[in-house]
């Protein structure tokens, strides 16, 4: 209980710290207010209905009109505080998911943790958890915390007006003892709802690991839905479907196999609750029938204490009214908080170093795998601006790797790597394109306001995507707006002429295209980018770019440098 109320309150000042979330709170104390205002709404009803059947019992139709009209009233006023209650609380769930989603998404963010998560070893499904779980977390926490409150209020002001109420006791001469229960009514409602939440609790308690597993099982399946949306291609040529098939029914099947187990346990939680459910608003006046019959109270005051009564019994049952949402709240704020502590973690980083010269340096180096096992050893790379570099070596030696060594990303590793005092500009295999235009795409990571619509037109022109400038990448199946791989390789080579970086790194960059059209385009880059380096990871020697170093890297291990202290976390 401490572990998850630690969860909720680190969750709910993620909501306040926010932008926004501070008017959200002053919003929310005057939505409680409202609520609170509601307890005074229930015992004026209380007072009237001993009016209203008072009246009834004395045949008085004047004074029954009369309260028939107060109840309108009642009712009107009612009406319009929950209705303003009903507004203002919408406003702090959307001021708090914003709070809560954009405090989340930044932590995923920072330092790269999504690319350290990304290995599935930390938390499943992230845009799930910063999606569906801040929203599920701030919808249910609101709606909770609401009702705990108002009903922590209301029981006094219940209690207290049930104590005055029940005044007579309880004689038990009926079943041969020879004892009475004073107040026996307040003592009849709390041990009733008492051993009915111990009892529901007992019941429901395995439905938030279900709850939890639930959402992993339907946020796997989307994405297995989503992987294949944006694969569509490749999956069409090779006839995968079948294949993909099978991968959709088992992640579905899992869904239903869990829903199974959690629909067997609200069963079970249900064979109570239900019946519970209905007979709560019955049992107050057949408690208070005995008073009725020995002639404690009159009819008006039996209808008035067996609706203070049921007042009492419905505020103290809120646990179990809301039982399945408070576990589906628990389940949420628990998967949210793992998100955020798996954020937390420090992926580590090759030792780097900025010095105050314009050089790449890199010595003693050593990359491994994860588990150990060695990849790529380099004694000793210099590469000065305006250079222009390839790095050969077999497939599978760790090409890849050095190149995100250098961007201070693989953490396996030992040795110096100083990074130039320059910009970097980094060319992955796969090229990226983010939602929108691709007149905006050309200039990721940078907004497209960075540049003039001009200035990106005419890279797009320069690298051969002038008939190009219509499409809408991000969107769509794959994702990609038709573009073919040469021309999303165009794309990103467009995006050096921009950005015109002092280091630019090509892994693989120009793969997808001929021969011809790679000694064009980087002949093309060599021109507007004179004083750029290249560092290029291909299988075949680039060409276009004029003098060109060849690094061999093998596997052999580099002797060891003088450890740094990493910068880059």
């Amino acid at each position: 209980m401490i572990r998850v109320l630690g969860q909720f309150w680190r969750l709910l000042g993620l909501c306040i710290s926010g932008r926004g979330g501070k008017l959200g709170l002053l919003l929310f104390v005057a939505v409680v207010a409202l609520k609170l205002a509601g307890v005074y709404a229930t015992l004026r009803i209380i007072s009237w209905t001993k009016d209203f059947y008072s009246a009834l019992e004395a045949v008085d139709a004047k004074a029954a009109l009369t309260q028939i009209g107060i109840f309108g009233i009642i009712v009107l006023l009612n009406s319009i505080r929950e209705l303003s209650s009903q507004y203002l609380n919408k406003l702090v769930l959307i001021r708090w998911r914003k709070s809560l989603t954009e405090a989340v998404r930044d932590r995923w963010l920072r330092g790269k943790a999504y690319w350290r998560m990304a290995d599935g070893s930390g938390v499943d499904n992230p845009d799930q958890r910063i999606a569906d779980d801040c929203r599920l977390f701030v919808s249910g926490m609101l709606s909770e915390a609401l009702d705990l409150i108002t009903n922590i209020v209301a029981i006094f002001s219940y209690v207290a007006l049930l104590w005055q109420l029940s005044s007579f006791p309880l004689s038990l001469t009926f079943i041969g003892i020879d004892f009475e229960i004073p107040r026996y009514m307040l003592v009849a409602a709390f041990v009733y709802v008492g051993l009915c939440s111990l009892l529901t609790h007992v019941l429901g308690s395995p439905l938030k690991a279900l709850y939890v597993e639930q959402q992993r099982r339907e946020a796997d399946f989307r994405f297995a839905l989503a992987r294949m949306r944006s694969n569509v291609d490749e999956i069409a040529l090779l006839n995968g479907e079948g294949a993909e098939r099978r991968t959709l029914d088992q992640r579905f099947g899992g869904i239903i196999g869990n829903w199974r187990r959690l629909i067997n346990r609200e069963l079970i939680l249900s064979c109570f609750t239900y019946p519970y459910q209905h007979t709560v608003l019955r049992i107050p006046l057949f408690v208070a029938l005995p008073a009725f019959l020995a002639g404690s109270v009159n009819f008006g005051g039996l209808m008035e204490v067996s609706t203070a009564f049921s007042s009492v019994v419905t505020t103290l049952s809120w646990f179990i009214f809301s039982y399945r949402d408070l576990a589906d709240l628990v389940a949420a704020s628990s998967r949210l908080d793992g998100f955020l502590r798996s954020t937390e973690g420090n992926g580590g980083a090759a030792p780097v170093v900025q010095p105050g010269n314009g050089a790449l340096r890199i010595s003693g180096l050593n990359l491994t795998l994860p588990d150990g096992r060695a990849l790529l050893g380099v004694k000793d790379l210099t590469v000065a601006p305006g250079e222009a570099v390839w790095l050969a070596g077999a497939s599978g030696l760790g090409k890849t790797t050095l190149v995100k060594a250098i961007a201070g990303l693989w953490p396996h590793a030992n040795g110096r790597i100083e990074t130039p005092a320059g910009s970097m500009l980094f060319l992955p295999q796969r090229t990226y394109v983010p939602i929108g235009d691709i007149t905006d795409a050309v200039a990721y990571p940078a907004t497209a306001e960075a540049f003039s619509p001009e200035v990106r037109k005419a890279a797009l022109e320069a690298v051969g995507l002038g008939n190009r400038l219509d499409v809408t990448l991000g969107t769509g199946e794959t994702g990609t707006g038709g573009l073919s791989g040469g021309e999303l390789q165009r794309l990103a080579l467009a995006r050096l002429l921009l950005h015109r970086p002092d280091f630019a790194f090509l892994d693989e960059a120009t793969s997808a295209l001929d021969v011809a059209a790679e000694t064009e385009l980087l002949a093309l880059l060599r021109r507007e980018l004179p004083d750029s380096a290249f560092i290029l990871v291909a299988h075949r020697k680039p060409q276009g770019l004029g003098t060109l170093t060849t690094v061999e890297l093998g596997a052999t291990p580099a002797a060891p440098a003088t450890p740094l202290e990493p910068v880059l976390a």
